[in-house]
């Protein structure tokens, strides 16, 4: 016998199990300096030339800081609630429309473009250019360290900086996420590197190729170095407009920290230029490559799963994490 509460029933029910389908977990705050939490917000739509991918892991950096400190919110301005993370490795799990590298199952990393940004969740899109294959000798975990930071190096190094074998590299903050990629990438190249870090990192810093370490606790090394082609800065202020001291003349000095230095760069003679990292899946197959071979490897300072979230990016602002910070999902 037909009962219509039965089917009204059936029908509310399967329209909340639908919608919380939709739904999913992320690292999120709702507004500038609010608390970082958990929320449940609605999965990422597909687009034509994207993928959606299962998050395992995703790596934290000090622009999720400065974005949620309202830094740059003249700049870049965010929606709320704002989804923190722009490293991710993960499993595909469906694919758009036009997609052709890659298909439901394959487990891939990148770093998504800002639209796409906010990989620290369940769930993230990623266009298709901006992802790569991960080896299958590579953890999620240390997938999820390489693209922001990984690219970063390479596009200083490389693309801006132009380096060229018997090139002298000035890494700054080579214990960074940053800095343990930039010292291995200019080692590759044929770079005689030296590198600032503290006294406690030298070992780190070393094994990762660095030929000359200066400790900035105790050495100022503008004072020691000179004639270098290329220094690579991560840190501003005092750092950046000191490093114009130790460049030759024609030098390149390449920043991700933005400051108005182009008077400085013509009183020394040398070239100068501030960055932000650009997506790029072929590059990060470049990386993946050398990676997988051994010819770079990835420094994990510490992971966390997603509940301790909040403490990770606590941990990132004190400025003392060697490698990266992973966020586990599975």
């Amino acid at each position: 016998m037909y009962c219509p509460c039965l089917f009204i029933v059936l029908c509310l029910y399967n329209n909340y199990q639908n919608s919380r389908e939709s739904l999913m977990k992320a690292v999120a705050y709702q507004n500038y300096n609010s608390n970082i939490e958990i929320i449940e917000v609605a999965k990422p739509e597909l687009k034509d030339r994207s993928v959606l991918i299962e998050v395992h892991a995703a790596s934290i950096n000090p622009i999720d800081n400065i974005l949620h400190a309202g830094y740059l919110h003249q700049m870049l301005e965010l929606s709320f609630p704002h989804i923190m993370g722009y490293d991710v490795s993960g499993t595909v799990v469906e694919v758009g429309k036009g997609v052709r590298s890659v298909k439901v199952g394959d487990e891939v990393f990148a770093r998504p473009n800002q639209e796409d940004a906010g990989s620290i969740a369940e769930f993230a899109r990623v266009h298709e250019n901006e992802l790569a294959i991960k080896p299958k000798n590579m953890s999620h975990i240390d997938a999820a360290s390489v693209p922001l930071a990984g690219l970063t190096a390479w596009q200083a190094l490389v693309t801006k900086g132009e380096i060229k074998r018997g090139d002298k590299v000035l890494i700054h903050a080579g214990s960074g996420g940053v800095g343990t990629f930039a010292i291995q990438i200019a080692k590759y190249f044929g770079g005689m590197v030296t590198t600032t870090t503290s006294l406690k990192n030298t070992d780190l810093v070393k094994s990762l190729g660095a030929d000359l370490v200066i400790d900035y606790t105790t050495q100022s090394f503008e004072d020691e170095l000179s004639d270098y082609d290329l220094v690579i800065d991560a840190v501003g202020g005092d750092t950046l407009t000191n490093s114009f001291k130790v460049l030759k003349k024609g030098g390149r000095l390449i920043s991700i920290k933005g400051q108005d230095t182009e008077n400085l760069a013509k009183d020394y003679g040398v070239n100068f230029e501030w960055f932000f990292m650009s997506p790029d899946g072929e590059m990060l197959t470049e990386l993946a490559t050398l990676i997988s071979q051994g010819t770079i490897k990835t420094v994990i300072d510490s992971t966390y799963p997603m509940e301790q979230a909040p403490k990770a990016f606590e941990i990132l602002a004190k400025g003392r994490a060697k490698g990266k910070i992973v966020i586990t999902m599975k």
